[in-house]
């Protein structure tokens, strides 16, 4: 095993595809070590080259209610009434801060994925 750090695009992808051939090896085998330290790898490369932006408070929130099985009236005593849910969720109105306290405690939407 060879294994040196992630510097350049393409030593990235050929990581990524020795990490699809290595998938579902068997823990403490020299290949279930290598895949181990490869993930590492590419994930330390991925944080320093591709940026993560959190997600659009709106699609949060609607990401949350799919899990959820909600339906837009069930927002109605978080948002206060049925016009405004229809406005935040087709982003005429903005989320008060009011609004995001009770979507972090009562659907636990992190509160950082609904400040933008």
């Amino acid at each position: 095993m060879n294994i040196k750090p992630i510097k350049t695009k393409n030593k990235y992808k050929l990581a990524l595809a020795r990490i699809d051939e290595l998938w579902g090896s068997n823990l403490d085998t020299p290949e279930g070590d290598e895949l181990d330290i490869l993930i590492i790898l590419v994930e330390a490369y991925e944080q320093n080259h591709y940026e993560i932006l959190p997600p659009d408070p709106i699609e949060a929130i609607k990401f949350r209610m799919e899990q959820m099985g909600l339906k837009n009236i069930d927002l109605v005593p978080i948002f206060g009434g049925r016009n405004r849910v229809s406005e935040v969720l087709n982003k005429k109105r903005n989320l008060t801060v009011k609004m995001i306290k009770a979507l972090n405690k009562e659907l636990k939407i992190p509160a950082e994925s609904l400040i933008s």
